[in-house]
This record gives structure tokens, sequence and C-alpha cells, in this order.
């Protein structure tokens, strides 16, 4: 009898047990994937005192062109700014994780100075695009393509470079290893993006939550295949890299703690195309830009005119 009890009550346990960590494993993966405001995201507008102010103003004055397209289901839209001087050169400016093409203004007027027409687009469930689950790059990267074979068709000269930042970054990092990626797109740049999915999210569950891997992110990771397509496994940049050809440029900031530091030298080591690595001192997340605005811009600069065709 006392065995039988026993039995009993373990059983109980671990039905409590589970059904905790199913119920935990949904809220996590709603606060991972599902569209909507994250607290953990700064949304502040970007002060006076910010060393990127003045871009951010002077490409709010240029005209924006907006342009829309269906993939996956979803309507998808963009900001186009062509460049004072007729070119055939584009650049593809990829948003981060809780962001949008607004929040990439800076770099739109980066590359305008370039002398490039820039394409912003907002990714799968951000700013104007519709789509109700982030795609953490791995569904972005489908898009990127279609923006790409969007721009070929206007213009069949075009020389397309790949930007991104943060979960932009791993975005074109991941369209790298597609073949159906056209072959326009020239240069890809980086700046802070992540090994894969799988090794982001751990990350995050044991700083922001002290969570081990174990059992939360197994579960997640099924729910965002049911639901989104991927496991977080499967969506890595390492392994796309594995596959690209493209001359690329990563760049990361040596105080990043969001992404940290150690995984731009793991994704550099996964390409054997030609590439570049900038490590910029005393920056954080996504603040390489500002931390060094005039080496930035040369960085870029020099990179894209040395492999240029």
């Amino acid at each position: 009898m006392k065995k039988r009890r026993l039995m009993k009550w373990l059983t109980g346990l671990v039905l409590v047990l589970f059904g905790i960590s199913v119920a935990a494993s949904f809220y996590f993966f709603h606060v991972a994937q599902v569209r909507e405001t994250k607290s953990f995201i700064n949304n502040k507008p970007r002060a006076k005192s910010d060393p990127l102010y003045q871009e951010e103003q002077a490409f709010n004055q240029l005209t924006k062109q907006t342009m829309t397209m269906t993939n996956q289901g979803l309507k998808q839209v963009a900001w186009y700014i062509p460049a004072q001087t007729p070119t055939h050169k584009t650049v593809i400016v990829v948003h981060g994780f809780g962001g949008n093409k607004e929040k990439m203004a800076v770099y739109g007027w980066l590359f305008h100075e370039e002398g490039y027409n820039v394409l912003m687009p907002d990714n799968i469930a951000a700013g104007d695009s519709q789509g109700q689950l982030i795609g953490y790059g791995w569904n972005d990267r489908l898009n990127i393509i279609k923006w790409a074979d969007l721009l070929v068709d206007r213009d069949h000269d075009s020389k397309i470079t790949l930007y991104g930042l943060s979960m932009g970054a791993a975005s074109v990092m991941m369209a790298s290893g597609e073949k159906t990626l056209p072959k326009e797109v020239t240069t890809i740049i980086e700046d802070a993006g992540y090994t894969s999915v799988w090794d982001e999210l751990r990350y995050q569950a044991k700083d922001m939550y002290n969570l081990p891997a174990f059992p939360l992110l197994y579960e997640v990771s099924a729910i965002s295949k049911i639901r989104a397509g991927f496991t977080y496994g499967e969506a890595s940049s390492v392994k796309q890299l594995a596959k690209n050809t493209r001359p690329i440029l990563f760049i990361h900031g040596d105080k990043d703690t969001f992404v940290p530091t150690k995984m731009v030298y793991e994704n550099y080591d996964a390409t054997t195309a030609p590439k570049e690595l900038y490590i910029v001192k005393g920056a954080g997340h996504s603040k390489t830009f500002g931390q060094d605005k005039e080496a930035y811009r040369q960085k870029i600069h020099d990179f894209l005119k040395k492999y240029e065709k």
C-alpha cells in the first residue's frame, strides 16, 4: 500500500512538473517570437546627445518610396531611397530584433552618403510588414532573397550589398548560404550577428532568467517548429556561412553582452570566402557605428571598394 501510494504521489508530481514546464515553454515562446512590444528592447527616441543624432535627422529628410511584395503568404513593406547620382549599386539594410526600418535610419544615411540606392525592409512581424511570429533571421532570409530578386527585375545590372544589424546580421548571414540568392548580390556586411538562434536564446535564457537550456529551450524550439516552421538549431548562421562564397565583413563590439563577442569569431571561421573582421573597442551591442563614426564609415568604404565588381 505504501509503495502504491508513493508511486501515485510520484506520478502526480511528475505530471504537475510537466504541466508547469509546458506552460512555461508557451510563455517563453510568446516572449521570444510573438509580435508585441518587448519590455527589454529600448524603444526610446534617439537623444540629441547621441553621436548619430545628426545622421538620423539627415536621413529623415530624404524622400522615401514605398515598395511592397508578398512572400511566404505575407505582405512585406520596404522603403527605397534612390541614390543622388544614378547607380546600379543598391544595399539592402536589415534591422534587428524588436526593430523596424525607421530604426535603421543612420545606416540608411551611411550608405546613401556612400552613393548607394538603399532598400530598407521591415522584417516579418515588424513595422508595416505582416506576420505575427518573429523569424529570427531564418524566415527573414527568404524575404531578403525575394527583395534582391525584385531589385534585379528592376535593374538587370544591379550590384547588391546586404547589410544587417543584430538579428538582421543573422538574416544576411543565413541568406548567404542559399543557392537562390541572386548572383547580383556581391558583398555582405554583418554587424553583431549571432551564431544560431539556439546559441543566442540559450545565452539569453541563462543571462535574463538564469535558466538552463533543458528542458525549456528544447520545448520552445519544438513549438517554433510547429508554429514558425523552424527549430532553433537549424536556424544557424554558422551552417549557412559554410556555404557562402561572397566577400563578407564581420563587425562586432568587444563589449557586446547581448550577442556575446565570442560569436563573431565562430561566424568568421565558418566561411572560406574572402572575409574581414572588424572588432570595435569599447562598443556594446549594436553600438559600433556610434563608437567611432569615421572609422566605421572608412572600414565599410574600404571593404566595398575592395570587392566591387
